[in-house]
């Protein structure tokens, strides 16, 4: 029986060192190693010409560099770029590229489908299938540069900052997501800023505690209510960690960083009805008056049969008035790629769910449709 081939795209440096060491290779191959991969976008070791051709050799029996596979690209007509990736098992998970002038965000999955179920994002609605390896969460910033040809013309900056926002609570997929991140912060792969590579989560306080103790990534956090029984009903995970906890949580990762002028983006969706009135945005700021952060107001994008709708402008206004008044630093997230189903919350993979979520949520829908007609 052949040996399962270990996939080198999803190794940070100390143990790509390890790899090589194993094989007989001083260190500095696997600084070779790492340029060729994440540098140049090399996947055929042939063309590691500055490798030994022993080593090439047995790297062609023993690893790979595999990327997951594009199945489908869309354009915007903002410029937005959206994957559907395939992975291993079958699952597609969808990353986006948000270009704004010199800058070009990604915004990467962790999970085929979420293991939480956040009312108001479509991506929970699917349910889970598994957590995504290493190489698949730095594979999709692999793919994005390559499909700009970027690696062929040396212009591996078109992607210059990483959101862990995409399908998936990054935290509950702790040691993958970490060792992606090292990989996207490291000068040998794709040197972005610790300040530009940001970890968007519902709130996993255990996970966040640790961590503090081995990452300075920028954190942001979907809060979306400022008492604990809305954001019971929005984010479910809430009833295990309440806010103070999670603020907490949040105040300790922060006093952890060796730069002490960090703070945490807050994430708070508006949605119509539910949490975009003045009374709440006031609450919000009282809750937030003396935590280090910025708010990010994003307006509930719509997805079919989620039960929310997006708030009016002025709604929206109105809400952002409140918070600057109280001193914050509050931006609206634009609206990008909704054209293509690519704007924050409605990214749809493909799972093969194991909670049958999206099996009750159907039956739950149907319920409701047959009483309205009846």
């Amino acid at each position: 029986m052949t040996a399962e081939r270990i996939n080198l795209l999803g190794l940070p440096l100390e143990r790509m060192q390890k790899f090589c060491a194993e094989h007989g290779e001083k260190p500095f191959r696997a600084q070779q190693l790492m340029k060729w991969i994440h540098h140049a976008g090399v996947d055929d070791f042939d063309q590691m010409t500055n490798l030994s051709k022993s080593f090439r050799e047995t790297l062609k029996q023993i690893a790979e560099v595999r990327p997951p596979e594009i199945v489908s690209q869309q354009d915007s007509v903002d410029g937005t770029r959206k994957w559907a990736i395939r992975v291993e098992g079958g699952g597609l998970v969808e990353s986006v590229l948000i270009p704004e002038g010199k800058r070009a965000t990604l915004c990467v999955s962790s999970q085929v489908g979420c293991s939480l179920d956040c009312s108001f994002c479509s991506t929970g609605k699917q349910g889970f299938q598994r957590d995504l390896t290493a190489a698949e969460i730095i594979g999709q910033v692999w793919l994005a540069i390559k499909s700009y040809d970027a690696f062929q013309s040396g212009n591996g900056r078109i992607v210059t900052n990483v959101v862990m926002m995409g399908m998936g609570e990054p935290l509950l997929n702790f040691d993958n997501v970490v060792a992606a991140m090292d990989l996207m912060m490291e000068d040998l792969a794709y040197g972005i800023s610790k300040r530009r590579v940001t970890l968007s989560t519902s709130g996993v306080v255990p996970a966040l505690d640790k961590l503090a103790e081995c990452s300075e990534v920028s954190l942001a956090v979907s809060l979306h209510a400022a008492n604990d029984e809305l954001r019971d009903q929005l984010v479910p995970i809430n009833r295990k960690y309440p806010i103070a906890q999670l603020l907490a949580s949040c105040r300790n990762y922060i006093d952890s960083q060796t730069d002490k002028k960090r703070v945490v983006t807050i994430e708070y969706t508006l949605m119509a009805g539910i949490n975009d009135q003045p009374d709440q945005a006031r609450e919000l700021a009282v809750l937030l008056s003396d935590f280090p952060c910025k708010i990010n107001l994003i307006p509930f994008n719509p997805f079919p049969q989620s039960g929310y709708e997006r708030p009016s402008g002025n709604a929206v206004s109105r809400f952002w008035q409140v918070l600057v008044d109280a001193g914050f630093i509050v931006t609206v997230r634009t609206t990008r790629g909704d054209d293509i189903d690519a704007a924050c919350g409605q990214l749809v993979g493909q799972v093969v769910d194991r909670t049958r979520r999206a099996e009750r949520h159907r039956q739950n829908n149907n319920q409701v449709q047959v009483v309205t007609v009846g």
